[in-house]
């Protein structure tokens, strides 16, 4: 029987920023933007060079070695509010010796909650490497922690529910972005929908 050795990672929320940028919604004061909720190639590549540093080679860079598959689900969405100014709308006037900005507005961030993100290994020895360390969602204050290792068939891992983009190296499927670690090429995939990625 074929199988994988996964991991399960939790964290308390995540935010993955969409790489268009594309506003959601809101008038000029109050912008709108919801959490991607799926993984592009480049960020599976970010995490497996997080996890197993000597494939910081640049001999590796644009390629995924460890990772078969990864899975994403989350129990809802919550609005947070973050203060920003756009950058051509800034302006700075010195008061008292302290900068005073004009025009600011409101993002309202819709971040993920309680995601659970199952990464899938070929090998045990992986696997024990990837349950003894952290991720991060896409930012860096947005951490997941290894709480479970499970040996499953194929078929088993299909069954988790959640989203998982289909990685494609030609132009089938939509855009995701430009590869960081491979000069700046597009990005394709073909996102697939497992269960209910929308946990109760």
């Amino acid at each position: 029987m074929e199988k994988y050795f996964v991991v399960r990672y939790e964290g308390p929320f995540g935010f993955i920023k969409p790489w268009t940028a594309v506003r959601d919604g809101g008038d000029p004061k109050t912008i709108h933007t919801y959490s991607q909720q799926f993984l592009t190639p480049s960020i599976i590549e970010g995490m497996e060079k997080k996890l197993f540093p000597e494939l910081l080679d640049e001999k590796f860079n644009g390629k995924i070695q460890k990772i078969k598959g990864h899975r994403l689900n989350y129990q809802g969405l919550d609005g947070q509010l973050e203060k920003a100014w756009s950058k051509g709308e800034i302006s700075k006037r010195i008061e008292n010796n302290t900068y005073r900005h004009r025009n600011p507005s409101i993002i309202v961030r819709g971040v993920m909650i309680k995601p659970h993100l199952y990464l899938a290994f070929e090998n045990d020895f992986d696997a024990n490497i990837a349950m003894t360390q952290t991720l991060c969602l896409c930012r860096n204050e947005d951490i997941v922690f290894p709480m479970e290792k499970m040996e499953i068939s194929f078929n088993d891992f299909d069954a988790i529910d959640g989203f998982e983009l289909i990685f494609s190296d030609d132009q089938n499927g939509f855009k995701v972005g430009h590869n960081r670690f491979n000069n700046a090429v597009e990005m394709y995939g073909e996102l697939k929908v497992f269960g209910n990625p929308i946990r109760s």
